[in-house]
């Protein structure tokens, strides 16, 4: 997953978007970096693979429930090894 932006490659108007949505999808792919789709000067929208994009979610996500985790142990919201495993049906 690289996103070093080529400011002579992956700035693009919309309308070449339009006029050759193929090439910009295939420009994505090959590159692994987003594209920066403009209207009128103006960045709009962002093209980016679908594996990129999902790879992203879940490293939102984790570092979403690290954060949360850390904050349940701050608040003193924990539980011993022996209760997690039980209360997930895991221990004999």
């Amino acid at each position: 997953m690289q996103s070093n932006v080529k400011y002579s490659e992956d700035i693009v108007p919309i309308s070449d978007l339009k006029v050759n949505p193929g090439r910009i999808v295939s420009q994505v792919d090959k590159t692994c970096r987003p594209v920066l789709l403009t209207s009128r000067g103006r960045g709009v929208a962002i093209v980016q693979s679908l594996k990129d994009y999902e790879a992203k979610e879940e490293e939102q996500a984790f570092l979403r429930s690290v954060v949360q985790g850390l904050m349940d142990l701050e608040e003193g919201r924990e539980m011993s090894m022996a209760d997690v495993k039980k209360r997930l049906g895991l221990s004999k």
